[in-house]
């Protein structure tokens, strides 16, 4: 196994333009639909359970939190690098993904897959797995915070290096397989391995994420025949 320093620099965050919660959820809030705007409204068949993340006593909302910059965006939402400014962890870094309820719900799919990250993301506790340390919503969004990985993605670092030597590549994939091996043995399997869901933390380790198209109860060799993936890495 190289050692940490064989890996070079870790790639910066590029910083946006400051945002507040209250930017973010009025921006978050109205959705097109047709000609107007409307309210999003409120989607019981994707909540989540907060009470076994968040332990303790501490009341966990968008209010315990200073946003600080956008570190991805997609068709469901938002990633934010946020600092907790209240209670428990005051003054630390997280990575807050937020999903918009009226875009989930509006596809089974969509809805099972953000059922089964949420529930693996609880589930499964290992040193290169990504960690979700809170859970929560409101009326129209879904709150997942997860530890802040300030060190990419693996796809930059390759595509910044251009190619890994030996020992660096075999670093990173014994790191893999050994998550991959923890998913393993919960039943899990995960279906959508590409260098942009391994993030790598502050010290050079991976950290899988991205756990949407995972497949639960899978044991004793039983084979599922779904058709998914990355089309570019099929």
């Amino acid at each position: 196994m190289c050692p940490l320093s064989a890996l070079g620099p870790l790639l910066p965050i590029t910083p946006c333009l400051p945002l507040t919660v209250g930017s973010l959820l009025q921006e978050m809030e109205l959705e097109p639909r047709g000609n107007g705007l409307e309210p999003v409204g409120h989607y019981e068949e994707i909540e989540i359970s907060e009470s076994s993340v968040n332990n303790g006593p501490e009341h966990i909302g968008p209010h315990c939190f200073e946003l600080l910059r956008v570190l991805g965006k997609g068709g469901y939402g938002k990633v934010f690098q946020v600092r907790k400014v209240q209670g428990t962890n005051t003054g630390k870094i997280f990575a807050m993904k937020v999903l918009k309820k009226a875009k989930i719900a509006c596809n089974a799919k969509d809805t099972a897959h953000t059922r089964a990250e949420r529930n693996i993301l609880e589930a499964v506790k290992h040193p290169f797995i990504v960690d979700l340390i809170y859970a929560f919503q409101t009326g129209g969004k879904l709150y997942l915070i997860l530890e802040c990985l300030s060190g990419g993605e693996l796809f930059m670092q390759l595509e910044r290096e251009g190619i890994f030597l030996e020992d660096t590549a075999c670093f990173y994939l014994s790191e893999i397989t050994l998550a991959l091996g923890h998913l393993h043995s919960h039943g899990i399997i995960y279906r959508d391995l590409k260098p942009e869901n391994i993030m790598l933390n502050s010290q050079g380790h991976i950290k899988l994420t991205d756990f949407g198209l995972c497949k639960e109860s899978i044991h004793d060799g039983a084979v599922t025949h779904t058709f998914c993936g990355t089309i570019e890495y099929m």
